[in-house]
C-alpha cells in the first residue's frame, strides 16, 4: 500500500541475548503521519523492537534510520530530544509527585524546555489529555485510565514527532478504550506519527491506518487492518498453536 515518506526505517534489525535470537532481520518502514499498529503473540519480539527504537537496547545488527538520520547507536536521551517519545505498558509515574509535576519533568528533561516553557506546555498537554482537573492530584492516587493518560501526557510533553505507545489500551474497559483511541486519532490529526504495540484488537481496528504482525522475530505481514486480520496465518497465530493475544 502507498504511504507517505518514511519517518522511521528499520533495516535488517536483529537482536540476540546470548544464544537466543529475539529479532531476526526485521525490516519495517513507518510513514509520516500514520498510526502503525504492531501485534504478535507473547515472545514475538515486540518489546525488544520498541526498546531498540527508543535506544534502550542496542541492535545486534541492522540499522535504525529516523528522518533520514542513522540513530542506530544514538543514546535514548538524544533520541528523545530528536523527537522520539514512548509510553510504557505498566505506567511508571513519579507516584509521590503531582500529575502536573510529572508532566513538567518530562517537558524540562525530555524536551529540554525552560521551566517557564515547560509549565506552558504542561498546561496544554494536561488539557489535551483530559487531565487538567487532576493536575494537583498525586500520580500514585490515579485510577488506571488516568494513569494511561498520564503516560501519554508525559510523552507528549517531550514534543515528539514519533510516538511509541506500548499497550496503552491494556486493562481498560471498552468505553475507556474508546477514550484512548480518540486521543490517539487526535494526536495523528496534529501531524504526529504513532507506532502502537497492542493486544486489544478492536482498538487497533479503529485507531490504526496500518497493521504489522511480528512473529518469530520478523515481520510476517503488514497492510490495512481489515486485510491483515482476515489472513489465515494471522488467525492461526492468535487462535491456534502460535500463541494467544
Amino acid at each position: 500500500m502507498a504511504r507517505n515518506a518514511s519517518v522511521l526505517c528499520l533495516s535488517s534489525v536483529s537482536k540476540s541475548f546470548g544464544g537466543l535470537n529475539v529479532l531476526t532481520g526485521l525490516s519495517l518502514d513507518v510513514g509520516d503521519n500514520e498510526v502503525l499498529g504492531i501485534l504478535g503473540p507473547n515472545g514475538a519480539g515486540k518489546s525488544t523492537l520498541f526498546n531498540i527504537i527508543a535506544g534502550v537496547l542496542a541492535a545486534s545488527s541492522g540499522d535504525v534510520i529516523y528522518r533520514d538520520r542513522d540513530i542506530t547507536r544514538m543514546p535514548p536521551w538524544s533520541r528523545c530530544r530528536a523527537g522520539i517519545a514512548r509510553t510504557y505498558q505498566i505506567p511508571k509515574p513519579f507516584s509521590h509527585m503531582s500529575v502536573f509535576e510529572n508532566v513538567l519533568v518530562a517537558g524540562v528533561h525530555g524536551a529540554g524546555l525552560s521551566v517557564r516553557e515547560a509549565r506552558r506546555r504542561t498546561d496544554q498537554v494536561l488539557e489535551r489529555s483530559g487531565l487538567a482537573r487532576l493536575g494537583r492530584h498525586l500520580a500514585g492516587t490515579l485510577r488506571l485510565l488516568d494513569l494511561k493518560r498520564l503516560e501519554l501526557a508525559r510523552a507528549l510533553a517531550c514534543e515528539p514527532q514519533l510516538l511509541l505507545l506500548d499497550e496503552i489500551a491494556g486493562g481498560l474497559t471498552e468505553g475507556e478504550c474508546d477514550i484512548v483511541v480518540d486521543l490517539i486519532l487526535a494526536i495523528k490529526a496534529e501531524g504526529k506519527t504513532v507506532v502502537w504495540v497492542e493486544h486489544v484488537m478492536e482498538a487497533l481496528r479503529r485507531g490504526c491506518s496500518r497493521l504489522a504482525v511480528i512473529y518469530n522475530g520478523a515481520v510476517l505481514t503488514d497492510g490495512l487492518p481489515a486485510e491483515v486480520l482476515a489472513r489465515d496465518d494471522v488467525k492461526a497465530i492468535y487462535l491456534g498453536e502460535g500463541g494467544n493475544a
